[in-house]
């Protein structure tokens, strides 16, 4: 960390937000020093304002935990902040940096402002970590605050992974019961699929429209089973369901450590509407209350019904006959379904064809529609007459 026993030279923050490619991040300000990290040795320590000023003193004098405990909540927000801008800059050169370095993300590895939105979470949900055993923990005098939270960073990171998980559900440490071990026949490739699964349930992360990584894990098993040809995203998602076949042999076990967290995760939504898809075209929501679009939808099919027997009467055909077929064929058929309501699978939800049965309704309906062609005259649809 290059820390020494003289004192502190503090670095001057510019504190104007700058626009990044990953948007302005409330409370995190990018630093000179971050901007190049490439030299990750370089000493990251926020500038000594009061607050943080308070904090090393709490530190130092091993009451900050119990200051922290005593404090009422603007407090503790004061402490948080404090914690917060001496913590991020560590936990970026310690273990963001790294991590961006293994993945291949050079463009992450440009600092706080370059990382990409996926990454961002992940950092600060480990900032949100470290900060928490930096407020709870620390009970023992810490005369350089900055050795002591890198020390910490890799247990208070995977504790915090831990417990984001327990709270989604998951299991915490996912291993691979015996039971389950068994009944994949041990299986080197499905007992790690299993515990792909155990994992990837306990993630805030999707797999875009997919409810598994199958490309990821494809590549995985041509590692694993050393068959690269047959290793393809159609064979992992046939054993995907293998795999998830067995684990429902234990319901309860089941829906508490994969479908109840997997049911957390945020589903994934189109950036656009799907225009030359092989279904209808995704549309937004209207805003207002949905009864009256569909009132809307019955009146076009009304008008449209009327328009259809009065020109079927001028023809000289039978007026009971034409309501009934014309009725039949525009309110009998299937309901197409919208974006905010569930779906008619079945056709003639309204019990259409029921009520054409029934003779009394039926004399009920032609007398109605006769009443509105005597209205409308010639029974054209112009307005009014619906």
């Amino acid at each position: 960390m290059g820390l020494s026993d003289g004192p502190t030279q503090p670095l001057e923050y510019d504190r104007t937000p700058r626009s990044a490619p990953n948007g302005p991040q409330a409370g995190l300000f990018v630093s000179r020093a971050v901007d190049h990290i490439g030299s990750r040795t370089r000493n990251l320590r926020p500038r000594g304002d009061d607050r943080v000023r308070r904090l090393r003193e709490l530190a130092r004098d091993g009451r900050l935990a119990a200051a922290v405990a005593d404090a009422d909540e603007a407090g503790r927000r004061v402490l948080s902040a404090a914690a917060y801008d001496v913590v991020w800059p560590i936990v970026y050169s310690r273990l963001t940096y790294r991590v961006e370095q293994r993945r291949g993300h050079l463009s992450c590895m440009g600092g706080v402002h370059q990382l990409a939105d996926e990454c961002l979470d992940r950092f600060h949900d480990d900032v949100e970590a470290v900060v928490d055993d930096l407020l709870s923990r620390t009970r023992q005098p810490v005369h350089h605050l900055e050795a002591w939270i890198a020390g910490r960073v890799n247990a208070a990171t995977v504790d915090g992974y831990r417990r984001r998980r327990g709270e989604r559900g998951a299991l915490q440490r996912p291993r691979l019961p015996g039971w389950l071990d068994t009944a994949l026949g041990r299986d080197r490739w499905l007992t790690a699929l299993a515990v792909r699964i155990l994992e990837w349930v306990g993630v805030p992360q999707t797999a875009g429209n997919e409810t598994w990584p199958v490309g990821s894990w494809a590549q995985e098993r041509a590692t694993v089973t050393g068959d690269w040809r047959g290793s393809d995203p159609d064979v992992v998602a046939r054993e995907i369901e293998t795999v998830l076949a067995v684990m429902r042999r234990r319901p309860e076990w089941f829906e508490s450590y994969v479908e109840r967290p997997l049911g957390r995760k945020q589903a994934p939504v189109a950036a656009m509407p799907v225009e030359n898809g092989p279904g209808p075209a995704a549309t937004p929501l209207a805003l207002g209350d949905p009864g009256v679009a569909v009132e809307s939808e019955m009146l076009r099919l009304a008008a449209a019904a009327v328009e259809v027997i009065g020109s079927r009467r001028g023809r000289g055909e039978d007026t009971q006959r034409i309501v009934v077929d014309v009725v039949r064929r525009v309110f009998g058929g299937s309901v197409p379904a919208v974006l905010d309501r569930a779906p008619h699978e079945a056709a003639d939800p309204g019990s259409v064809t029921e009520a054409l049965a029934d003779p009394a309704t039926v004399d009920r309906i032609v007398a109605t529609v006769r009443a509105i062609i005597s209205e409308c005259g010639d029974g054209s649809a112009a307005p009014g007459c619906i």
